[in-house]
């Protein structure tokens, strides 16, 4: 759905989680209360569910924070800010990723970065959705032109979890660590995950928008279909209240210098850390490449960022992709 106007006045007026009464809301967005009703029906399509009190009046179940780009670049540090050509918010998308790409085709400038309150079609990988109800996560696409191809950004996804933990990190929140090869995970469930698209010549200058889905707090109505276990910083760190402007902004000053750095120094400067971070390292899993399907234990990556998993008969096998599966005795 289209999110009008009034909804969006009616959203920064609600998004304190404090009543309002709907003559209140008429009065501010110049309408009759039954109006005002009925927008209010219409944000429970986009996973915002609110209540209604006799004599009180109207308010959402849970509080929002609203993106707004000063509040942002208030956090941003001279170095990211140097890095980032522009900054975008919008309501309501398709996919940042998506937006990003087709920006990358018609001359996009590197560093343009683009954030969502909602994704009405948002990409996971390997065609996935993402599920992106409004104003509860984090949804943010960045924009970068390297020169020397594919084959010089390879890994790039690791690092670019390195940078999310530390970001996290930044804000106190623990009990997190990376799932090969770009998931971000806690306690054995999902918290977010990285999708690098890379468009551009095999030896020669490429683009990659490098997406990241991270989840603040995830409605239990908009989560009935994913199929993996998953979390937010909500169950993670016991807060209601996140501040979602701050760690957008944190993120930024941790992401924007690893990508514009990678080309230059690669994987090998991440590795110990990534290792650091390892939830696969030592447990038993599957990894799945197309139809095929491996059994093993993971002992963790090697120098390029591939996955190495002991099979059952001792010997070790090196992995450039796939999707690697707890087995379901041995999450960590």
């Amino acid at each position: 759905m289209n999110i009008s106007d009034k909804q969006k006045k009616i959203l920064s007026l609600l998004a304190d989680g404090e009543f309002h009464s709907g003559t209140e809301l008429a009065i501010a967005l110049g309408i009759s209360r039954s109006a005002v009703w009925k927008q209010l029906n219409g944000l429970t399509e986009l996973g915002l569910q609110h209540s209604a009190v006799s004599g009180k009046g109207y308010r959402l179940e849970n509080s929002l924070e609203l993106l707004v780009a000063s509040k942002i670049n208030a956090v941003v540090n001279d170095q990211a800010g140097a890095l980032m050509s522009s900054l975008e918010i919008h309501d309501q998308i398709d996919s940042t990723n998506r937006y990003l790409v087709e920006r990358s085709q018609n001359n996009g400038l590197s560093g343009s970065v683009c954030f969502a309150e909602y994704q009405t079609d948002g990409k996971g990988r390997r065609g996935r959705q993402w599920v992106s109800p409004y104003g509860c996560n984090i949804y943010l696409s960045i924009l970068w032109r390297f020169q020397q191809g594919p084959a010089a950004i390879s890994g790039l996804s690791l690092a670019i979890g390195v940078a999310v933990i530390r970001a996290l990190k930044q804000h106190q929140v623990a009990d997190i660590g990376l799932k090969w090869p770009n998931d971000i995970y806690s306690q054995g469930k999902k918290l977010g995950g990285i999708l690098v698209e890379v468009s551009g010549e095999t030896d020669g200058p490429c683009s990659a928008v490098i997406g990241l889905g991270l989840n603040l707090f995830l409605p239990e109505a908009k989560a009935q279909g994913i199929t993996q276990a998953w979390t937010d910083l909500t169950k993670i760190t016991g807060q209601k209240r996140l501040f979602r402007n701050k760690l957008a902004g944190t993120l930024l000053n941790h992401l924007l210098p690893v990508i514009a750095e990678y080309e230059g120094i690669g994987i090998h400067a991440y590795l110990d850390e990534w290792r650091d971070y390892d939830c696969l390292s030592g447990q038993a899993a599957t990894l799945f490449v197309g139809q095929q399907q491996f059994e093993g234990m993971v002992r963790g990556i090697d120098d390029n960022g591939m996955l190495l998993i002991e099979r059952p008969d001792g010997s070790i096998q090196t992995f450039a992709s796939g999707e690697v599966s707890f087995n379901a005795s041995a999450s960590p």
